[in-house]
C-alpha cells in the first residue's frame, strides 16, 4: 500500500486485517494514536482519513492506499508549534491524564474546520464520540470555544496559520508605489 502519513509518503506491504491504529503505531512509530477501546466508542484513536475523523482502530490500513492520513503529530506545525486547538487545550486545561487528549484534538481539528463558529450545542454533539474519564467536558468546552475564537476558519484552512497575523500580502502589490 501506498499512504502519506502526515505528509510523508509511505510504501508499505501490510496484512489485510491490520488496523490503521496498528499499523500507525507499529509500522509508523506514531504512538500519539491511541487504543482505548478498540471498538470505535471511546475516540482515542481518531485520525483523519483524506480530512475526514474515522477511528483508526475500526478501519484497515488497506482502506488507507492512496490516501491521506493525518495523526495528532501531524496537527502541529512542521516546526513543533502547537495548532490553534492543541494551544487552546493547553491553555483552557482541556486535559488531565491525556490519553483521550489526541482523539479530542484530531476530532475538533476537522470539527471546527467545517464549523468555525459552532454553538454549544454543536460542539457538545461534535464531542459526543470522544469520551474522557478526568475531566468531566468543561475544560473540554471551553477548549473549542477558544479554538473556534482564535483557529482559522473553513474548509481549506490551514490549522497553523497564526490568528493573529493580518490577511497575506499581495503578491501583484509589490514593488508597486503610490
Amino acid at each position: 500500500m501506498r499512504v502519506r502519513v502526515n505528509g510523508v509518503p509511505r510504501r508499505a506491504t501490510v496484512p489485510p486485517r491490520l488496523t490503521l491504529a496498528d499499523f500507525l503505531r507499529e509500522r509508523c512509530g506514531l504512538t500519539g494514536t491511541h487504543l482505548g477501546c478498540e471498538h470505535g466508542v471511546c475516540g482515542a484513536c481518531t485520525v483523519l482519513l483524506d480530512g475526514e475523523a474515522v477511528r483508526a482502530c475500526l478501519v484497515f490500513a488497506v482502506h488507507a492506499d492512496d490516501a491521506d492520513v493525518t495523526t495528532v503529530e501531524g496537527v502541529a506545525a512542521p516546526d513543533g508549534a502547537l495548532s490553534p486547538v492543541q494551544e487552546a487545550f493547553r491553555d483552557e486545561h482541556g486535559l488531565q491524564c491525556g490519553f483521550c487528549t489526541p482523539g479530542f484534538v484530531v476530532s475538533v481539528t476537522a470539527f471546527l474546520r467545517d464549523n468555525p463558529d459552532p454553538t454549544d450545542e454543536q460542539i457538545r454533539e461534535a464531542l459526543s464520540g470522544n469520551l474522557c474519564r478526568c475531566t468531566g467536558y468543561q475544560g473540554i468546552l471551553r477548549a473549542v470555544r477558544t479554538a473556534a475564537r482564535t483557529a482559522p476558519a473553513g474548509p481549506h484552512a490551514d490549522p497553523h496559520a497564526d490568528p493573529h497575523a493580518g490577511p497575506p500580502a499581495d503578491p501583484s502589490a509589490a514593488g508597486a508605489s503610490g
